[in-house]
């Protein structure tokens, strides 16, 4: 059995020793950014993505010693550990293989196959399957005992057959080899409920649904699942696909099963009684709890995926370009509650609040008009910031006009995704941040700062009510959230915060602090004063020693002491840089920025026994540009005149908008219709593309033209190959978007089967019962 850390290794592809060291850099209590960004000598410069594979494959390995040890003890325990067994329970490699072995040895309930042991009729099960040359009937007569509850001769063989098939269905490398079986050759098969078609309109493309296992894409499993849970959908697995059933059934695996226990129909009295059997054993056990594993197998790829998307568009959304800091108007839209309005300046703060009612039922535009300009003209605003949900393109418009009668101010309007903002409204820290506001106008704050910075906004809200992933509700809640929690921890040591202005929930973020660091921070900064250096958070109440070695690289002070403090130079490497500075010849202030001189310089020859060539080039890259944001530059889209409902739409027209969303299957696209379009992942790219993402990300200004329009069930189909000739059909898929799926705003790996046998006379039985997994069976 090999060692944790080699295995992380081989699965990585990497060194042992780099694994070794993140491992104890972990078990220290180090951060992965801590450990991405200034431990890189250690790990051989491991990166965030590799460290944060690494974490969940130590999780996972370590969990699976443990219950190892667990089940190694019990068997122990019960004085049924053998040799053969031990060595087979300390080489599995997955916790499915694992408990296959331990099965038979599992405490379990009462069954039919215990009472028959109790009963005596263990020598006859086994002496049936070792010669069937002796009729069963004649050889259960002897183990007939009324005193027991054996009355006859079929007593005893009903006794006998259920030891045999728990036997059958307890033989670890059969039950792993008929699983993979199963898998490779089996389908999922999907029907509407009776009566329940009109209710479940929205599930109608699997009210008559096949497909194979193993070539399930994981929003059409999530889909399903969705439907059955919600009562529309019946779904079954089949474990032959139609042409396979056509030809032979299911008799491969009852044949599998029989040359596993070297049971074969010779015309001798009991094979055909043990024929039944392994029938009997297949369809009543063996099929339903393989069934069983593979809905569990499905669900757990399926959530692997689905938390891997929304990750991955969580990501793109934080690291989303920030407008920067400049006075900002937010607007909430709505038509009978009216437009909410709030101006923040170019910190955030909140200098103005209103409520306008431009749109029907009031439709006071002009006097809507006549305030926001009043606000803008008092408060210098430069950006507009539009909220994309319920009248949103009335307000654009309105904005607009806003910003052609003020042309000395050269407003720029922005429609911004509101996903969540309603969420933090209504939470305890904006009712903290912002008591003396009403809910209603809390959004339209939120609204105009994630314009301002994305990531300082978006990380007062729940990550799962952001809503830029694939049925975010139906996945595992701990999973999913250990996943969205390092996105966010990830994004927000990439940029650095800034010390004197960052919030508490953007604090929280930082490596090595927390909510309650993160409010000892703002009551310090409040009591005190900005922070002029680093070293003065070892002044804040419980921020230890480790603490501020894990955070302090992290945090920015600018116009503070030290101008290294507003670098990401941290403060454990300050000597080094002094060293630069001796041997330059220069001041800090002069040396910083100077390209020239920073670049002339060998790292080698700053070289010491803590600090290695990554760490020095790092510092030499960051002494020329200090604190460098690695968001992109903030861009605009401008959506088409004209076009604002779904109605105005035309197959052919080419558009500008903002990717709000990317699923597994293809990119929703905000096109200003109140309506996302979806551009199918085979119209994303004149290439071949595995991933959606390789095309676009949420945030991303994306130019599409419209293949085609279903009013009725409000859908748009997009390509962004826009140099393809115009077809008035989409091409196949163009709405390839299960109806189970929706662009929702708001509130499962690796494979743990065990292995197919190879390479051995087991497996060859297989092969000659027609049942390699991925093989046709055999005519």
């Amino acid at each position: 059995m090999i060692s944790i850390p080699r295995r992380i290794a081989q699965e990585l592809h990497v060194e042992e020793r780099q694994v070794a060291a993140a491992v104890e850099l972990l078990d220290a209590g180090s951060t992965v950014p801590f450990i991405a960004r200034y431990r890189k000598e250690a790990t051989g410069a491991l990166d965030d993505t590799q460290l944060r594979n690494l974490e969940e494959r130590l999780r996972y390995l370590r969990e699976l010693e443990e219950r190892r040890s667990a089940i190694v003890e019990s068997v122990r325990a019960q004085d049924k550990l053998t040799p053969e067994l031990e060595t087979a329970l300390l080489g599995a490699e997955t916790k499915a293989k694992l408990e296959d072995l331990y099965l038979p040895f599992k405490p379990k309930r009462r069954s039919k196959a215990t009472i028959a042991r109790e009963a005596g009729l263990g020598p006859l099960a086994s002496a049936l399957l070792a010669d069937p040359s002796q009729a069963p009937p004649a050889r259960a007569e002897k183990f007939v005992d009324e005193a027991k509850g054996i009355r006859t001769p079929e007593e005893a063989l009903e006794g006998a057959r259920a030891i045999l098939v728990e036997q059958f269905s307890e033989k670890a490398e059969l039950i792993g080899f008929l699983r993979e079986s199963f898998w490779s050759r089996g389908r999922i098969v999907s029907k509407v409920r009776d009566g329940k078609a009109q209710e479940g309109a929205k599930f109608s493309d699997y009210f008559d649904f096949f497909e194979p296992l193993a070539k399930l894409p994981s929003h059409r499993i999530l889909a399903m699942f969705r439907g059955e849970k919600e009562e529309i959908l019946d779904l079954a697995l089949e474990p032959e696909s139609a042409a396979q059933a056509e030809i032979e059934g299911e008799a491969a695996y009852e044949r599998a099963i029989a040359a596993s226990f070297a049971i074969m129909d010779r015309g001798r009295p009991g094979d055909k009684w043990l024929g039944d059997c392994v029938r009997w054993a297949w369809r009543t056990r063996i099929k339903i709890s393989l069934s069983v594993d593979l809905r569990a197998r499905l669900w757990q790829n399926a959530e692997d995926q689905a938390v891997k998307v929304f990750a991955g568009n969580l990501r793109d959304l934080l690291l989303a370009a920030p407008a920067g800091p400049r006075s900002t108007l937010g607007l909430d839209p709505g038509f009978r509650s009216g437009v909410k309005v709030a101006v923040v300046d170019a910190t955030g703060k909140v200098v103005d609040t209103a409520v306008i009612y431009p749109h029907e039922p009031q439709r006071r535009w002009d006097e809507a008009l006549m305030a926001l300009g009043r606000l803008c003209r008092l408060h210098r605003v430069e950006l507009i910031a539009i909220g994309n949900g319920t009248a949103s393109r009335e307000t654009d418009k309105l904005a607009g006009e806003l910003a052609g009668k003020l042309p000395e101010l050269k407003l720029t309007k922005i429609v911004v995704s509101e996903a969540g903002a309603s969420v933090y409204s209504a939470s305890a820290y904006a009712a903290s941040e912002l008591p003396e506001l009403d809910v209603t106008l809390r959004g339209a704050v939120s609204i105009a700062r994630r314009l301002q910075d994305p990531l300082a906004e978006l990380v007062k809200i729940d990550p799962k009510s952001i809503g830029v992933g694939q049925y975010q509700h139906d996945l595992a809640e701990f999973k999913l959230s250990r996943s969205l929690d390092a996105v966010v921890e990830d994004c927000v040591n990439g940029v650095g915060v800034d010390l004197n202005t960052a919030s508490a929930p953007l604090l929280a973020r930082v490596s090595g602090l927390g909510t309650s660091l993160a409010a000892g921070i703002v009551a310090y900064r409040d009591a005190n004063g900005r922070f002029r250096s680093r070293t003065e958070l070892k002044k804040v109440a419980r921020l230890g020693g480790k603490a501020f070695e894990q955070c302090a690289g992290f945090l920015r002070i600018r116009d503070g002491d030290d101008p290294l403090d507003a670098s990401s130079v941290h403060p454990e490497a300050y000597p080094l840089v002094r060293k630069i500075l001796t041997a330059t010849k220069s001041d800090i202030r002069l040396l910083i920025g100077d390209s020239k001189t920073l670049r002339a310089l060998s790292p080698k020859d700053f070289i010491d026994e803590k600090f290695g060539a990554l760490t020095v080039t790092d510092i030499l890259k960051e002494l020329e540009k200090p604190g460098r944001d690695p968001r992109p530059e903030f861009k605009t889209a401008a959506f088409k005149e004209g076009v604002e409902k779904l109605t105005d739409l035309r197959p052919g027209m080419v558009l500008e908008g903002v990717v709000t969303n990317v699923a597994a299957f293809g990119a929703f696209v905000d096109i200003g219709v109140h309506q996302d379009g979806l551009v199918h992942i085979s119209a994303m790219s004149k290439t071949f593309i595995k991933d959606p993402r390789e095309a676009a990300k949420p945030g991303d200004v994306v130019k599409v033209k419209v293949l085609e329009v279903d009013a009725a069930r409000k859908r748009i189909a997009l390509t962004m190959r826009l140099d393809d000739a115009f077809e008035a059909k989409p091409q196949r898929g163009a709405f390839d978007k299960p109806r189970g799926v929706t662009n929702e705003k708001a509130p499962p790996t690796r494979n743990e089967s065990a292995r197919p046998a190879g390479g051995n006379a087991f497996a060859d039985a297989f092969s000659r019962a027609g049942l390699a997994p991925g093989k046709e069976p055999r005519k």
